[in-house]
């Protein structure tokens, strides 16, 4: 195939033409480079572990607790601070400005949380078992998150990254006819943003409720309900486990309602809540959908293949530190999920550099990047008939 001029842009490595790769250069993107190989990458995840320092694989407890212990103190300042702002001494248009602000960095201080929580998920945090489980069940709850159920359909999600068949998350509508007119008409600017709205605020909730954009299953897929075909009959306990303490979490939260009042709770909570949920979906989404990003039948697919059709995106120095650079090490995270977070930076520069073209990072300021998706990554089709890789193709042209 032959990359169209955009490829100009991009900084592609000279070397993976000899290996029998294709270039898939995207004309919106900013990414250094995206290389796919027909065949298998001609090295193994062993190689690549091989170029990491074994420093970047220690697990330390007290490093994850300070980290965790950073978040919760400016989850608390922020709590603190808010309560000033319905002072009587205070003039309404500052509360009107005041409670905005809190709400939009209470909501990224909690996801820092939630990521923290991820990473118990992954046994990451702690090098026991109980430990990680402890302090993940704890996190997540209070975030209103299933711990163990998510926990479980995330390594899944690891396990089948970019999979058309299996993987858990924002599974691509697609065809394995290809379109000579490229992608379908987007809708209108108004109802995009509408779409994605509503994507931010009720996304999240719905996957945990009825597995959006999720992988498709004979019958309602779930992570509340033991019998739910995500899991196994023998991870029934962990999942009534998950559903107890979000239980106890809700009570909490209706008794401080009462104590107080809803709109105490929904203030100081459930705005930041929602906001997290924000983050949740757009973090997740931009990791794994980009014009320059395939996906695979079960033909062309295997877990390599897969763990580095993801794409690194900095949100910028303040967002990276609160988020735990939870998107800007994200093949890394892919690659090898338990090396903690703190280590993921210093692995990053050695992964970088030891996959060359087939590391994909995009530089794209992050909304705008989620206002091209919902343009472009409409529906994901082949190149030509037959092929069991699919790309979200050009609306104004087959070719990229």
């Amino acid at each position: 195939m032959a990359p169209n001029s955009s490829a100009q842009s991009l900084s592609v490595h000279e070397e993976p033409a000899r290996w029998g790769v294709q270039e898939k250069p995207s004309s919106r993107s900013t990414c250094r480079a995206q290389v796919v190989a027909r065949d298998a990458p001609p090295f193994s995840v062993a190689d690549i572990r091989a170029a990491i320092p074994t420093r970047c694989f220690e697990i330390s407890i007290v490093r994850s607790f300070s980290h965790l212990f950073h978040d919760l103190l400016f989850v608390g300042v922020a709590a603190f601070a808010a309560t000033f702002i319905d002072s009587s001494s205070l003039p309404m248009w500052m509360r009107i400005v005041l409670w905005p602000i809190y709400w939009w960095f209470q909501g990224v201080f909690a996801t820092g949380v939630w990521v923290l929580a991820h990473e118990c998920g992954h046994r990451a945090f702690a090098r026991s078992k109980l430990v990680n489980d402890v302090v993940g069940l704890i996190l997540h709850s209070f975030l209103l998150v299933p711990y163990h159920a998510w926990r479980i359909s995330h390594a899944s999600h690891h396990a089948n990254t970019n999979s058309l068949e299996r993987d858990e998350v924002f599974v691509p509508s697609h065809s394995f006819t290809p379109r000579p007119d490229g992608q379908p008409r987007p809708l209108s600017a108004p109802f995009r943003l509408a779409n994605l709205v509503g994507q931010m605020v009720l996304g999240w909730p719905l996957y945990l409720l009825v597995n959006a954009t999720g992988r498709p299953y004979p019958r309602w897929a779930n992570h509340f309900s033991p019998s739910s075909p995500i899991f196994r009959p023998s991870q029934s306990s962990l999942i009534l486990l998950s559903d107890v303490a979000l239980v106890l979490v809700v009570s909490l939260l209706g008794w401080w309602a009462y104590t107080t009042s809803l709109t105490t709770v929904v203030c100081y909570y459930g705005i930041p809540y929602i906001l997290v949920h924000h983050w949740l979906v757009l973090i997740t989404q931009l990791q794994h959908t980009t014009r320059a990003l395939p996906h695979y039948n079960d033909t062309e697919w295997t877990w390599l293949r897969g763990a580095l059709a993801t794409v690194d995106r900095s949100y910028g120095s303040f967002y990276n530190h609160f988020f735990h650079h939870i998107s800007d090490t994200h093949v890394v995270h892919h690659l090898f999920s338990r090396l903690p977070h703190y280590h993921a930076v210093e692995a990053t520069k050695h992964v970088k550099f030891f996959l060359k073209g087939y590391y994909n990072e995009d530089h794209t300021f992050f909304y705008k990047a989620l206002w091209t998706i919902a343009s472009d990554c409409v529906v994901a089709t082949p190149d030509q008939k037959g092929e069991g890789t699919v790309w979200f193709q050009d609306r104004k042209s087959k070719q990229l």
